[in-house]
């Protein structure tokens, strides 16, 4: 009888429940129902039901959209006061010798504001053709940032090479110069570290691994954006965002920290990158896939990144090698712009794995073994079924094929 009782009482909860929601329901349609009658009550004369409702909804939509900007707006600070604060704990004496130059930098910019020319003037083009492959040939200081001299008078002048943060640029522009000089600060303090003219103490990024993965993250998503709408000459922000970013992952000390925090992020960005060049399709995309193409080699320098760049490009290249096969196999159309664009692929695969091979100590050998495999699996015969219809693709197989067996000896 108990159970009985509380049968009845679980269905009667159940119909109150029921009758609730019907009421709900109901309340929200004679609201809707009033909230449109009020509207064409309240319409100014002249304009009609419809029009009316537009504004209002117009209007609405340009209030979510201020508010949505406020935030921004308000999060870049709240992220660019952590990153300060996070510099300060690094390295005190160094934020010390920052503030002083953004004081400086500031007068600077209020007699710039007097004579706006001289500072505008260097913004523009000087009517010289430049071509992309020198602009991104300045790269190559990233390679030579080890390299760099420690000596005294470095102090003085390593600030010139981090501009102030406070001089205006556009919202595009500075999703990516925003993260470049927080990094730049960064690495700038781990050189001057390492030649014993200041001190710092790194386990300070382990206390705050939000401002690092968030800056990071910033700059892995303007170089995305940047690469998927590429502007020629390459603007020079563009520039320093991927000399930074190798920069990063290429430091004995700092690429542990990044890594650590922003290695799915990382992952994201070479995935990104393989799809840029596999999917452009605009008629002058050669240019711009050749940048895109260098920064993924540039990437491979650290080796952990290498790895796994090496097995999504291995990945890639086996499944188109296996839709070309079917495709000619039952004589049917094939992507012509996607077989251009894959040579780009096979070219950064070929250098990674000689790259790969040339190095004697490799801290994970064994790395993408499973990958090898599967991308080595009756690949032969695929390249013996292409070889006569597609004879370029088919010896950059052969070639991957043949530095992929000497790394699984």
């Amino acid at each position: 009888r108990a159970q009985q009782c509380l049968q009845a009482e679980t269905a009667q909860n159940g119909e109150k429940i029921k009758d609730g929601r019907e009421n709900q329901i109901s309340y929200l349609k004679i609201s809707k129902l009033a909230l449109a009658f009020a509207i064409i009550h309240s319409k100014p004369p002249g304009k009609s039901s419809k029009e009316y409702i537009e504004y209002l909804a117009k209007t609405v939509s340009e209030q979510d959209f201020g508010w949505k900007w406020k935030v921004e707006v308000l999060e870049a600070e709240v992220l660019r006061l952590r990153q300060e604060l996070l510099l300060n704990r690094i390295s005190p004496r160094f934020c010390l010798e920052n503030r002083k130059q953004d004081t400086s930098a500031e007068a600077l910019l209020g007699r710039e504001s007097i004579n706006p020319t001289s500072y505008s003037s260097q913004l523009e083009d000087s009517g010289c053709d430049v071509c992309n492959d020198s602009a991104f040939d300045s790269l190559g200081i990233a390679s030579d940032f080890h390299q760099s001299e420690h000596n005294v008078n470095t102090s003085k002048h390593w600030l010139e090479r981090v501009p102030p943060l406070n001089f205006c640029r556009s919202s595009k522009e500075q999703s990516l110069t925003a993260p470049v000089q927080f990094l730049q600060r960064l690495l700038e303090i781990r050189k001057l570290s390492e030649g014993g003219i200041l001190q710092a103490d790194f386990s300070e990024l382990e206390n705050d691994s939000f401002t690092i993965w968030n800056s990071v993250s910033q700059l892995l998503d303007g170089l995305t954006v940047f690469y998927k709408s590429p502007k020629f000459p390459a603007p020079s922000f563009l520039t320093e965002g991927v000399s930074v970013l190798i920069s990063l992952i290429t430091d004995t000390k700092l690429s542990n920290h990044v890594l650590k925090k922003c290695f799915k992020k990382m992952e994201e960005f070479k995935k990104n990158l393989i799809q840029i060049i596999l999917r452009n399709r605009s008629v002058n995309r050669f240019q711009a896939l050749h940048s895109v193409s260098q920064t993924l080699g540039l990437l491979g320098r650290n080796n952990i990144l290498r790895n796994s760049l090496i097995s999504l490009l291995l990945l890639e290249v086996r499944q188109f090698a296996e839709q070309l096969l079917q495709a000619h196999q039952v004589q049917s159309v094939y992507d012509i712009t996607q077989y251009e664009n894959i040579f780009l692929l096979c070219m950064i695969l070929e250098q990674l794995l000689q790259n790969e091979t040339q190095e004697s100590n490799i801290s994970s050998s064994n790395y993408g073994g499973e990958e090898k495999i599967k991308f080595l699996k009756n690949l032969d015969q695929i390249i013996l079924h292409l070889s006569d219809e597609f004879p370029l693709f088919s010896l950059y197989l052969w070639r991957i094929v043949a530095l992929s067996h000497q790394q699984a000896l």
